[in-house]
Order: C-alpha cells, then structure tokens, then sequence
C-alpha cells in the first residue's frame, strides 16, 4: 500500500511540475499590445502561435490549421481579449467601452469578426454564447507576399484611423477603430 501512495505521489507531482512548466514555458507565448491616444486606448491580450510548416487558414478536408467558416478563439492557449477605454466605431460599428473575448470565423475572402461581452473565459476552446457578442462584423482578407511566422496583432495609425491587423501565414485583415 505504501507503495501505491508513494507511486501516485510522484505521478502527482510530475503532473504539477508538467502543467508548471508549460506556464512558464508554453509553446506559443503570451503577448499584449496596445494603442493609446489623447481619444481611446486599446490593449489586445493573446497567446502567439507558430506556422511550423503547417498549413493555417484552409479548408478542413485538407487538414488547415484553422478551417475556412469555423470558430478560431484567434490565437492559442486562451481566449483572445480586446479591451477599449472610449466608445469606438470599430470597422463602422458602434462599441462601448470595456473589454470583449475577441474570435473570428475565418473565410478566404472575408473575416467575421466578434466580440463578446464574455471576456472572462479562459481556454475559450468552445465557441461563446452568441447571445453575449456585442458586435459581429466582417472585413476583407488581403494576402501578404511574405509568410508571417507566428500569429500578430498589431495597431497602426493612418491619418484620423487606427487599424487593428491580424496576421498569419499570408494572410493580413484589418479591423479600423475610430
């Protein structure tokens, strides 16, 4: 008996030392960016995935990473958050202010994009209850001539617009926030 216990005890904490390590060290690393200006802030919180010679954005049959017209928590390991400090118009929509689980629904030629006022999820590995999006959207996909590594959010300002990109492989879109 005194075997057994001493067994699972160290099967116990290998678990732990396990489920530690990938915390400190997880396969795609945690990432926030932001924006701030005299109007509105922005800060994007995700988990970065890597290409890995993998195919991403693509159809399920043909074993895509992230399948054409399905939910993607956009990006790994968590759901992905969007948080603004003002009322925006994000792509032409009104937002209020406050922080939003952010997921996408893929397409070749278009992104939806949503945000739901659940926020609090954390491996959002099933899609949120639609009842709670505060905003669903969708905007064009522009391909990219070179491959992007690992998965990006970036905020970059032209002229009265910020726009939010998201990149992988070669694929860019871009969300404008006014």
């Amino acid at each position: 008996m005194k075997n057994v216990l001493k067994i699972v005890g160290v099967l116990v904490l290998a678990f732990v030392g396990y489920v530690a390590y990938m915390l400190i060290n997880p396969v795609s690393p945690k990432d926030t960016v932001g924006y701030s200006s005299d109007n509105a802030s922005f800060e994007v919180v995700y988990s970065r995935p890597y290409k890995k010679d993998r195919l991403i954005f693509g159809s399920e049959e043909d074993g895509a990473l992230v399948p054409f017209g399905k939910y993607w928590r956009t990006g790994a390991n968590a759901a992905t958050t969007f948080e603004t400090s003002s009322d925006i118009l994000f792509n032409g929509e009104k937002l209020k202010a406050g922080k939003y689980a952010l997921f996408t629904f893929p397409y070749e030629d278009s992104w939806t994009v949503a945000l739901n006022s659940e926020s609090d999820v954390f491996f959002a590995i099933s899609q949120p209850d639609p009842k709670f999006d505060a905003l669903k959207t969708s905007t064009s996909v522009r391909s990219l001539e070179k491959a992007v590594e690992q998965f990006t959010i970036e905020f970059k300002k032209d002229s009265a617009t910020v726009n939010m990109y998201l990149m992988w492989d070669k694929t860019s879109v871009s969300i404008p926030l006014e």
